[in-house]
């Protein structure tokens, strides 16, 4: 008779985070650049090339540069299956500020799916602070550290850390340097 394998421990959940930058007019709203991370608490990070069907004749009016989105954006199709990959059957936690969920959809509708993750705000993962609570202290960790928060990635970097002093990303190591 051979001996009973090990009992292996069982894995340990670590909470995902997604940041989503956008435009919005009163004619359209469509996602410029995001940011997520994975469990290893690495982030990625890319601005999306625009889809033609988000554009319309006020394109002109919005306060975002259309020439840099196309020139340096990532492809829709590429940027859906990494968070395809990445995320999928995932729960998703953002700051909650922004439309994220339905930015996410404008995503993946422009290549005919469905967003595979579900996106949650932060207080549904820290349940015992409520949302003002959280934001004014997730603005402070950016403040502390000297990080732009219209950047998707400093987001996402800001709730890592906060997950992290919540107890919630044990032995993660995090870098101070983004």
């Amino acid at each position: 008779m051979s001996p009973e394998p090990p009992l292996l421990e069982p894995a340990v959940s670590v909470p995902l985070f997604i940041d989503i930058e956008y435009v919005q007019s009163d004619d359209c709203c469509f996602p410029t650049a995001i940011a997520w991370s994975l469990p290893s608490g690495q982030i990625k990070a890319v601005v999306i090339e625009p889809d033609d069907s988000w554009l319309t004749d006020e394109v002109e009016d919005l306060d975002v540069d259309l020439r840099y989105l196309r020139e340096q954006g990532v492809p829709l199709l590429e940027l859906v299956r990494e968070l395809n990959e990445d995320l999928s059957n995932q729960s998703v936690f953002s700051d909650g500020l922004d439309p994220d969920p339905q930015l996410a959809d404008i995503l993946f509708e422009a290549v005919d799916m469905e967003t595979p993750f579900e996106i949650l705000p932060i207080e549904e993962l820290i349940e015992h602070a409520d949302r003002q609570t959280l934001e004014d202290h997730r603005r402070a960790l950016l403040f502390e550290r000297g990080l732009e928060p219209q950047l998707p990635e400093n987001g996402v970097y800001a709730l890592l850390l906060l997950a992290q002093e919540e107890g919630l990303l044990v032995d993660l190591p995090l870098s101070e340097d983004l």
